[in-house]
């Protein structure tokens, strides 16, 4: 089982991170700690609910997981996904183009072409790369699957909405650019899930 990470004032990370932006720093301060569990033991299944949850909200992305987990038996894998037919899938409320990445991923895993055991010894770029050759994993989903499955803590998702929009709030600016970003932020590596966690909570906690 994946351990508990807490992310407080008593962290390494946060305290280089209180250093270096004073705008962050309160953010902390209002929102206190903030936990997440690595999934560690279940890369399989988080990569799926990745696929599923793509251009849907939270909360429409777990209704229709959730389905899946039925119709799996409460066994998401790539056994279970490769017995499920099109239709199967389509049934629980994904298009057809998702059901077929979804049963492209389990192909993957099972023709031993998606090895998730080689992730952890890759560096950030080569395992974003090798994910991203998967039908419908983009960046943002790759970038889901280093932070909360390898816990890569130096991980920023630039292409993530949410942390955008919280972005634009904390700094009082328009310009969202990646380079504007990684500019502001330079100095504040590697703290990019931090980053990620303390300003999108801020301006959604």
């Amino acid at each position: 089982m994946a351990n508990i990470i807490t992310l407080d004032l008593n962290s390494h990370l946060v305290q280089h991170l209180c250093k270096k932006d004073k705008r962050l720093k309160n953010v902390i301060h209002m929102i206190g700690p903030i936990t997440y569990e690595p999934h560690t033991d279940n890369p399989f299944p988080f990569l799926i609910h990745g696929i599923i949850e793509q251009m849907l909200s939270v909360k429409a992305g777990a209704k229709i997981y959730a389905r899946l987990e039925s119709l799996c038996k409460g066994q998401v894998t790539p056994y279970s996904i490769d017995a499920l037919s099109l239709e199967d899938l389509k049934s629980i409320g994904t298009s057809t183009a998702k059901a077929k990445y979804i049963k492209n991923a389990a192909s993957a895993v099972l023709g031993g072409t998606l090895n998730f055991s080689q992730f952890s010894t890759m560096t950030d770029e080569a395992a974003l790369a090798r994910l991203i050759q998967l039908p419908r994993i983009g960046m943002w989903t790759a970038k889901m699957y280093l932070i909360f499955v390898l816990d890569r803590q130096n991980i920023l998702p630039f292409e993530d909405v949410a942390f955008l929009q919280s972005y634009k709030w904390l700094y009082k600016t328009t310009d969202i650019s990646k380079t504007s970003i990684e500019k502001k932020w330079l100095n504040a590596k590697p703290c990019g899930i931090l980053d990620f966690a303390h300003t999108t909570h801020g301006l959604n906690p």
